[in-house]
């Protein structure tokens, strides 16, 4: 039998009634001949009440417990949508992922997934199971324990099993109806994609937008598997949705095709550091070994030996980054003056894949900003995007726009 693998997001089987919706759905995959893979995240607002517990009880906590805390989530849904599907008179069977197995690396809170056998769920699709309902966001470590992939880790899951199994193609259900270009909630001018390309869709990903996690994306782009996102609650059609798919199959070349924005970011500069080679991997390479997730560098222009050094991170990781850089001071490893922590900023960026060939992107947004009264803090771009950071208060202004002025709301 061919496979399909479905996933549904917290929101998508938040309550009872939404996992007896999801399962229908389901169930006319199953009498269309598939065998199905199912991913289920936690049940909506589940995870950030454990990782809450969890915060509560050890700021600094243990990651090998985290991960079996947090995981606990998803494998509460996966049983209940097996109950759900067999009182539908449908075999199905929940695995959570010690079971398939999931095997990953060892880098809790954030593992990767390094191998999925299928031989175990194959093997029951020929006994006659019809549907495996898998927990997402988690694994195996070599270790034996219980991993977790980050936050919308059940994305990577999904894709990782349409790239294991071969799955005609991998359908994420979600609280909306595809990708827009921007949040709907943000401006009513935000217009939903068609079609988005793997490079688009990973630098919106990966800059804030919170439709598919970043390495979903990068696994989708890598093994080509065909990629659809939709919603849990609107009648489906063949063209519902939107397919992330080849850059050659996206018939628009505009300038920008969406606009992100990342909420929860910080920003940190380090006073009067000594400017001298290597300085740049005696601050980055403790950060990195913390696990704080560095984006946008600027180093200032050295005066007399010393410059400042800035950098943005995850709101999040702010004491973790503190720590990192306060031990390397003590053991003498760098030298600076002051560390600032800016808690108050937003990064906006515009993204889309005709920046290659058109010009005047940045100076168009740069204007805009200028026009509204906003001040950028730091700039980075690469090929396809520019991203700013500025004062959080005018994050929706900013975003709204930027919208305007690129016409993203015109097909």
């Amino acid at each position: 039998m061919p496979t399909l693998v479905m996933k549904f997001g917290g929101t998508s089987v938040a309550t009872l009634d939404r996992i007896r919706r999801a399962a229908k759905r389901v169930g006319v995959e199953v009498s269309k001949g598939y065998d199905v893979i199912v991913i289920v995240s936690a049940m909506s607002g589940e995870t950030n009440k454990l990782v809450g517990y969890v915060n509560e009880t050890s700021p600094l906590y243990d990651a090998r417990e985290y991960d079996a805390i947090v995981s606990s989530g998803e494998n509460v849904t996966a049983g209940l949508m097996a109950l759900t599907l067999q009182e539908m008179d449908v075999p199905a069977r929940s695995w959570q992922g010690w079971q398939v197995p999931v095997r990953t690396n060892d880098a809790h809170a954030a593992a990767r997934i390094e191998e999925i056998p299928t031989d175990n769920i194959n093997g029951k699709f020929g006994e006659g199971m019809k549907v495996a309902i898998v927990a997402g966001f988690q694994g195996i470590g070599p270790d034996g324990r219980i991993t977790t992939l980050g936050r919308g880790g059940s994305d990577t899951t999904a894709v990782a099993f349409a790239a294991a199994f071969g799955a005609e193609r991998c359908d994420i259900y979600t609280d909306v109806d595809g990708v827009y270009t921007t949040d709907p909630r943000i401006t009513d001018k935000a217009r939903k994609l068609d079609k988005i390309s793997f490079e688009e869709m990973l630098e919106l990903a990966s800059l804030g937008a919170k439709v598919l996690q970043t390495r979903s994306v990068e696994l989708a782009m890598r093994y080509k598997v065909k990629l659809r996102v939709l919603s849990s609650f609107e009648e489906q059609s063949d063209e519902a949705g939107t397919l992330v798919c080849e850059e050659e199959e996206v018939m628009e070349n505009r300038p920008v095709s969406g606009i992100a924005f990342s909420r929860d970011e910080s920003k940190m500069t380090l006073v009067s550091v000594a400017d001298r080679p290597g300085i740049a991997a005696a601050i980055f390479g403790p950060l990195s070994d913390a696990g704080v997730n560095v984006d946008m560098i600027i180093q200032n222009i050295a005066e007399e030996g010393r410059t400042d050094m800035t950098f943005s991170c995850p709101i999040d990781q702010v004491k973790r980054a503190e720590q990192a850089l306060n031990g390397a001071k003590e053991a003498g490893d760098i030298n600076y003056h002051d560390l600032v922590a800016d808690t108050e900023v937003a990064k906006i960026s515009a993204v889309g894949i005709g920046m290659r060939s058109q010009s005047g992107v940045a100076a168009k947004m740069f204007k805009t900003l200028s026009d509204e009264g906003v001040n950028i803090k730091v700039i980075a771009t690469s090929e396809i995007k520019i991203s700013v950071l500025v004062d959080r208060k005018y994050m929706e202004l900013a975003v709204q726009a930027l919208h305007d002025a690129f016409e993203l709301e015109k097909a």
